[in-house]
């Protein structure tokens, strides 16, 4: 090291003997040893290819003698049949037009009939008039390189293997996943003297189960059971929690058709059930429809515990919510109160329930806003008075437009009294 503010001496100024030595015979070394040696390998063809001039390293690389090459052949013999064509079809032609190319990959064939990978590249050496006098051509060894790309393409094909067991294993995965949802939805809905029924659900993902369900039962005497909720959380336990809920339900209507009576056993089950150190509640709308066939019109009793309101779609082309306030989550307490209400549907009217996928979906910049309930609303007066399943066929649409924005899992149910028509 040397001192602060003093410059170290260049060699032969007082430099040790050994170092003076090396760098006088590095400056001893002449063109053509560093032609002959270089490492890499250099050729000069004549216009027609003829090789007219090729270096020592070159000639090691491919196992040739100096003497069966110079004037004996010309670059395409040492190309193989493929770089051969390669250098006919595109190599040639570039290089007459532009007079250089450079960075070329092409195999070479050596004496013993292997391959050698080797990057080319090739200049036209022109005279003082312009002329092209003769190609020189630099070439490097590119086994390592082509080692390194064999090692990238095999990784490449293993994870492109990997990506397609994953993707089968997912597409399985969602296959086992829908048909276990599809267990938790009833296959079809019973028809209903006088009453036409129509149901939508959609998940916000294939990869999880969802937890919203519903479902139609018929009770005997003209009467029908409807109910539609959803149990918090995703995943398997939920769909636990969704298919106790379920069959706790339509026993316990078949047994005591009272939507409040309903509410409470499946409040007592849920909070007995999972009162412990993993609590699971529900929301969930339970009623009663009962045709009149006299009338032509349908009535209809429910009992809500935490749910969002249902909506009442008049055939006059308005539409309102059926207040059914103060109605608590299913499960959470040992007794719980649960809101009721009644309404009638007159021919052309629509009943309709639906789970909070539906009004919680991210709107607006940057989905940023929710749908909301008053959006809900108008939408579905400008489809009030038409039959229960265009109104499902217009809230589909309307959940496929929110795309990414939908979070949650959606669950909608419409009954209504189809419009009588006078005879001709």
């Amino acid at each position: 090291m040397c001192r602060v503010g003093q410059q170290p001496e260049p060699h032969g100024t007082g430099g040790d003997e050994a170092s003076n030595i090396a760098f006088t015979a590095l400056l001893e070394d002449s063109a053509e040893e560093l032609y002959e040696s270089a490492p890499c390998g250099y050729l000069s063809t004549m216009l027609d290819g003829t090789i007219a001039k090729i270096n020592a390293t070159l000639l090691g690389w491919l196992g040739l003698e100096r003497e069966a090459v110079i004037g004996r052949m010309r670059f395409t013999d040492l190309l193989t049949v493929g770089g051969k064509l390669y250098h006919e079809t595109h190599f040639a032609p570039l290089l007459r037009m532009q007079g250089e190319i450079g960075g070329i990959a092409l195999e070479m064939r050596h004496a013993d009939g292997g391959r050698l990978p080797v990057l080319i590249s090739s200049a036209v050496k022109y005279g003082a008039s312009g002329e092209p006098l003769l190609i020189r051509t630099t070439v490097f060894d590119a086994r390592d390189r082509r080692a390194y790309e064999e090692e990238l393409l095999r990784a490449q094909k293993a994870a492109e293997q990997a990506h397609r067991e994953a993707e089968a294993d997912r597409a399985r995965l969602q296959d086992a996943l829908a048909v276990l949802q599809a267990s938790l939805l009833p296959d079809t809905l019973p028809p209903i003297p006088g009453v036409e029924t129509a149901a939508h659900y959609r998940t916000a993902s294939p990869d999880r189960l969802g937890g919203d369900f519903y479902d139609v039962i018929p009770l005997g005497g003209g009467r029908f059971a409807f109910f539609l909720g959803d149990v918090c959380g995703k995943g398997p336990q939920a769909a636990a929690v969704t298919s106790l809920t379920r069959y706790t339900l339509r026993a316990a209507l078949l047994h005591d058709p009272d939507p409040v009576a309903a509410l409470s056993t499946l409040n007592t089950v849920l909070h007995e059930r999972y009162s412990g150190g993993d609590p699971r509640y529900c929301t969930a709308v339970v009623g009663v429809i009962e045709p009149d066939p006299a009338t032509g019109c349908a009535a209809v009793r429910i009992a809500s515990g935490g749910h969002p309101s249902a909506l009442v779609l008049r055939g006059d082309g308005t539409a309102d919510f059926l207040p059914t306030p103060g109605g608590l989550l299913v499960g959470i307490l040992p007794t719980a109160p649960f809101a009721t209400a009644t309404t009638t549907l007159a021919p052309g009217d629509t009943f309709l329930l639906y789970t909070d996928g539906l009004t919680e979906a991210r709107t607006g910049r940057g989905r940023a806003e929710l749908y909301g309930d008053e959006a809900l609303r108008a939408f579905v007066t400008r489809h009030a008075g038409r039959p229960p399943h265009e109104v499902i066929e217009a809230l589909t649409a309307l959940l496929d437009g929110f795309g990414e924005g939908l979070d949650d899992d959606t669950a909608l149910l419409a009954l209504g009294v189809p419009t009588t028509k006078s005879p001709e």
